[in-house]
């Protein structure tokens, strides 16, 4: 009985993701997904988002080129949140 009970596991929030979105990704990927800077990855078209999850993390978590590293900003939690809002734009 214990052991059902230690685990945090939960979904991930789509609503929490999108306003995480708004504050941190939205100036650059564009508040629809259409990236508004240069080089930003478009996440309107799904081509950006062929990536497994784990991966997606990785590049939020470390940053990649323009875009700041959000470990230490955002928890795993909060990434996934937002990927799995990602994945609503196309």
């Amino acid at each position: 009985m214990l052991a059902l009970g230690s685990g945090t596991s939960r979904a991930a929030d789509t609503i929490k993701g999108g306003e995480l979105y708004v504050v941190h990704c939205a100036l650059c990927h564009g508040a629809s997904g259409i990236s508004v800077m240069t080089g930003a990855p478009n996440f309107a078209r799904s081509e950006s988002l062929l990536q497994p999850d784990p991966l997606l993390m990785v590049s939020i978590k470390n940053g990649k080129n323009a875009m700041p590293a959000y470990q230490g900003i955002l928890s795993d939690s909060d990434i996934m949140d937002v990927i799995v809002y990602l994945r609503t734009l196309n």
